[in-house]
């Protein structure tokens, strides 16, 4: 469970009630009351009704991160896209239907920088007599990674954006909440898993921290990739992980080393000249019987800017694309879309230099409404946003060429791209080179999408397409753009509604890097945007 320390005493209140609705005979309404980091347990095709009660001192809304919300983006949560945030001393009701989804999501606040800890793990059970395509686990475990702000982070936001600049980085990173044992004064913070010598264990990963890539490992064990971001993929063995922030990933381990206390670790992946927290946080994996006096042993992880381990492994993750679990990915497409990404320099005459730097998608900087931008699509409401985003960058340059540092500027506004229903979309996300290039994992809600394909430098569309892999690529809801470099990604557009598309690094998507997508609803009314609930938080 996340420690709370960086919203200065701020409270979260969750009341969770399941109702299975695959198994009527067998129905039950279970009740359960939480303060903040509960982790949300479903079964594939179970409705949530989760009660959120605001007693924080902001605003504030809650993403079910990966849930596909099929036609019900009131249940989404991002602020100002598909609802007004809870406001203290109210509630709101998440009325979620989980459907044809298993494994391993997330949840988080989706407002200002809160899921800095306001965030939770996300369980999805197969349908009941539905195996694992993988060994059954003897147990399994959550591993939620985190960052840690010794300071209240809005503070510090708040602070940063007066002069213009970024705020300094977190303090520690963190493995369940706890920094462990490398940090000062901090033996007693440190997360640790019992294992039984010769049993099989899987765990739950997720990157819930704000800013960084990070790398994970354990000391003297492999690790079996089995799923990425609630998709089952072809298994494959590794010594370490990378995962950026939004990932998930689920691998299994054997214990089957000598019975002793292993490390788990995590450290920054950062390959652009930038500064991150290059701190190491810890847990341990401690076979039974083992006293806590022994001293744990260190894992070997990647170099901080191992670039080449970042590629390669990335290019291990597939989908399994069995009959069970096929990978339908959209062979013909009717939207192609080319977005560049790339930070800039705007005038800000509030700001203490003068100038604030942002943020873009094909030179934009998004500006965020006032209303939600779904209210106002279902309600025709004029005057909030407009459906002129650009399909491709205004002027084309040598994108992933020398530094631009002159005419950094960029256009505001909030500019939406429209698609219609049962479209098949390609989007390819190219880094620049303005101020400097630097990785990026982008989340589209509502949709789970292929990558499929991914390079370093300039895309090449005539090029490029012939390597994509529209076989078993990997299935996944955020995905990294490398350093200097692009990737492909194909979906249809059949969830009809507004889904935010956004840089998951929390300082990109404060500058601006995001957008949104109006989904068109379809001939039908199953095919259309289901009305809003009457608790919906007003503006």
């Amino acid at each position: 469970m996340p420690r709370y320390g960086g919203l200065g005493g701020c409270l979260l209140s969750i009341s969770l009630f399941i109702i299975f609705l695959s198994f009527p005979a067998n129905a039950a309404l279970k009740t359960y009351d939480f303060n903040v980091g509960p982790t949300v347990y479903a079964r594939e095709g179970d409705q949530l009704l989760i009660n959120v009660t605001n007693h924080a001192q902001y605003n504030i809304s809650i993403h079910w991160h990966g849930l596909k919300q099929f036609r019900n983006g009131w249940a989404d949560g991002p602020a100002y896209i598909t609802q007004c945030p809870v406001q203290t001393g109210k509630s709101y009701v998440y009325n979620i239907t989980v459907t044809g989804q298993r494994g391993t999501l997330w949840w988080h606040a989706h407002i200002l920088w809160l899921r800095a800890t306001v965030y939770g793990a996300i369980v999805i059970m197969p349908e009941k007599g539905t195996p694992f395509p993988f060994p059954q686990p003897y147990l399994e475990t959550n591993i939620v990674l985190g960052e840690w702000w010794n300071q209240d982070v809005e503070t510090l936001v708040n602070q940063a954006n007066k002069l213009g600049l970024p705020p300094l980085p977190s303090d520690a990173h963190t493995i369940n909440g706890k920094p462990g044992p490398l940090f000062p004064c901090s033996e007693k913070y440190t997360f640790a898993m019992e294992v039984e010598y010769g049993k099989t264990y899987l765990l739950r990963i997720i990157n819930a921290a704000l800013n960084d890539e990070l790398f994970f490992a354990i000391a003297g064990h492999s690790m079996t990739v089995v799923e990425i971001d609630a998709v089952y993929v072809k298994p494959f063995t590794t010594q370490a992980i990378l995962i950026t922030p939004g990932q998930t990933t689920n691998v299994l381990i054997k214990a089957d080393q000598p019975p002793n206390r292993y490390f788990m670790a995590a450290r920054a992946f950062e390959d652009a000249q930038i500064t991150v927290d290059n701190k190491t946080a810890t847990a341990i994996l401690q076979y039974r019987g083992i006293p806590n006096t022994v001293l744990p042993t260190l894992p070997l992880l990647p170099a901080s800017n191992d670039t080449k381990f970042a590629m390669s492994y990335n290019s291990k993750l597939k989908s399994l694309n069995t009959p069970q679990f096929p990978a339908n990915v959209p062979l013909q497409i009717d939207r192609h879309l080319f977005y560049t990404i790339g930070l800039g320099m705007n005038k800000c005459p509030t700001c203490q230099n003068g100038t604030q730097v942002v943020a873009s998608l094909n030179n934009i900087t998004f500006v965020m409404p006032k209303v939600g931008l779904l209210q106002a699509h279902y309600f025709n409401t004029s005057g909030v946003f407009r459906t002129d985003f650009p399909d491709k960058p205004p002027t084309p340059f040598n994108y992933t060429g020398a530094p631009l540092t002159a005419n950094l500027g960029t256009t505001t506004g909030t500019r939406l791209t429209k698609l219609a229903f049962n479209s098949t979309v390609e989007v390819v996300l190219q880094d620049t080179n303005l101020l400097f290039v630097e990785s990026h994992p982008f989340h589209l809600h509502g949709f789970n999408f292929f990558v499929v394909g991914t390079g370093i430098g300039n895309f090449d569309p005539q090029k490029d397409p012939a390597k994509f892999n529209l076989v078993d690529p990997p299935e996944r809801n955020t995905v990294g753009v490398p350093t200097g470099g692009w990737i492909a990604f194909r979906f249809r557009a059949d969830n009809p509604g507004v889904w935010f598309m956004h840089c998951h690094l929390e300082l990109h998507t404060m500058w601006g890097l995001k957008m949104a997508f109006v989904v068109e609803d379809g001939k039908s009314a199953e095919e259309s945007v289901l009305p809003p609930p009457k608790d919906l938080p007003p503006c």
